[in-house]
């Protein structure tokens, strides 16, 4: 079907003018004022923006976490996505200790294959085990199935932690295959220490999340790997920075132009570690990880944004049900199941406070939600931009618009969300992936099963367009 889009504000990370776009096969076929074609639907976007399609690369659906596994599935937590103005995400497929990459990879192939997706859909292998000769073997021939980037966790031990020899071993083969390492940088044998006292002391609150998690064990697992990954020659991204202590090390970095680049997510721009002491219990919806810092640390994450330091803003959506999940830990902290809900709303969250209020242009806007994301994993320019040629993933934008974050207006099967109640200005209207319309007006209106799974380009190459 053909899309006729009329008079919107195009909004990329480097232009901003008004003009039509014309859809054909999925692909943007025409750009320029007063477009003569004929087409199937028209949609008039005058006074809105039209932003390439958010770029969400860091989520966890339908994620195995200790006991319990993440509430959304595929379908819902695309649809909220797409709700959201977001039109693809990286998951996270896991390797289980002791399997193999290729079992982890079908595991997630299925469960996307029963709760089909609405949008487009790539993955992240993040490895945990190296016991087996032949999982380095597999690893240098994940690309061929499209995975460009690896994810190592510096903490949870015990469980899916590895260790320096590991995280050195993936950042060489990393840099042999053009691929991007990405590490969760925390010290976990400190934090282990910590937790245990804090048990032994019957310290169970959900306060002790963050009490046993200092920003010291961020800022020193950060360096840490920033210098492997320099030993290694290898590129690295850091996921889910939260603090001053943190953006430090990437900041001496990036002046002096080593291949490190690190991220945030909306929680720690808007949330600080006094949520963790809400009583009766509900300090555990914020008990992700890294935790909720000190307050001070919000305005060195907005600055870090602003000047490149930190590139991206994803939003690590890995949302359990406070009743029945949460809960399991509610006679100790660290049962706790980590993460916290957050795919749908990061769009409108970082135009308000961030363009509304004056802390990032609206091109930066751009950049740190869509283009930084389609170039570090693959997807540019494919998707990231506004271009002919490219994917017509596209958001309609209404910066006019009010709108108040509700749980029961969003699309994620969580019984909470975190912004509840929080009113801003700026919203999507509709989302286009690939040329279809799948949210209008905040009500899917795509069958689940549009979005496809997409093979990604190696770091810094050049997805090109389907059929080239």
């Amino acid at each position: 079907m053909s899309v006729l889009i009329k008079g919107g504000r195009i909004v990329t990370a480097s232009e901003d003018y008004i003009a039509d776009i014309f859809i054909e096969n999925e692909r943007i076929s025409l750009i320029g004022t007063n477009l003569k074609v004929n087409a199937d639907k028209v949609i008039d976007a005058k006074g809105k923006y039209v932003l390439p399609g958010a770029i969400d690369p860091h989520t966890h659906i339908e994620f195995p976490f200790g006991a319990t596994t993440t509430c959304d599935t595929w379908t819902s937590a695309t649809t909220a996505a797409a709700a959201g103005g977001t039109t693809t995400v990286v998951d996270f497929c896991v390797q289980t200790p002791g399997k193999s990459l290729a079992h982890a990879l079908d595991a997630w192939h299925g469960k996307m294959a029963k709760n089909k997706p609405v949008i487009d859909v790539g993955f992240h292998m993040a490895i945990t085990d190296l016991k087996k000769p032949e999982t380095m073997t597999e690893l240098a021939k994940i690309g061929d199935a499209g995975i460009t980037s690896y994810k190592l966790f510096m903490a949870y031990k015990g469980a899916v932690m590895v260790d320096d020899t590991t995280l050195f071993k993936v950042l060489r083969q990393a840099h042999e295959k053009g691929a991007l390492t990405m590490v969760h940088a925390e010290n976990g044998d400190a934090i282990d220490v910590l937790v245990k006292e804090a048990q032994a002391k019957k310290q169970t609150a959900p306060k002790y999340h963050a009490l046993t998690r200092p920003v010291e064990t961020e800022a020193e697992a950060t360096n840490r790997a920033i210098q492997l990954a320099r030993i290694a020659d290898a590129a690295l991204y850091v996921v889910h920075v939260s603090c001053k202590q943190s953006i430090a090390p990437i900041a001496t970095a990036r002046e002096n132009d080593w291949n490190i680049h690190g991220e945030t997510c909306p929680q720690y721009l808007f949330f600080d570690e006094s949520y963790l002491d809400k009583p009766n219990f509900e300090g555990a919806k914020w008990v992700y990880t890294p935790p909720p810092r000190a307050k001070e640390h919000q305005d060195h994450l907005w600055h870090a944004l602003n000047k490149d330091v930190l590139s991206v803003i994803s939003t690590d959506h890995c949302p359990f049900n406070w009743k029945g999940q949460k809960s399991i830990g509610k006679k100790d902290f660290a049962a706790i199941p980590n993460g916290g809900v957050g795919i749908e709303d990061r769009l409108r969250l970082i135009h308000h406070y961030g363009v509304n209020e004056g802390r990032i242009s609206l091109n930066r806007m751009v950049e740190l939600l869509s283009t930084a994301p389609a170039k570090y994993f693959g997807l540019y320019p494919r998707k990231g931009t506004v271009s002919v040629g490219a994917d017509a993933d596209l958001v309609i934008f209404d910066p006019k618009k009010s709108w108040t974050i509700s749980q029961k207006t969003s699309h994620c099967l969580a019984d909470h969300n975190l912004y509840e109640g929080r009113k801003v200005k700026g919203t999507p209207v509709a989302t286009l992936v690939r040329g279809k319309v799948v949210v209008e007006d905040n009500k899917l209106v795509a069958a689940p099963g549009h979005g496809e799974y997409i093979k990604r380009a190696n770091f810094g190459e050049k997805l090109l367009a389907k059929g080239k």
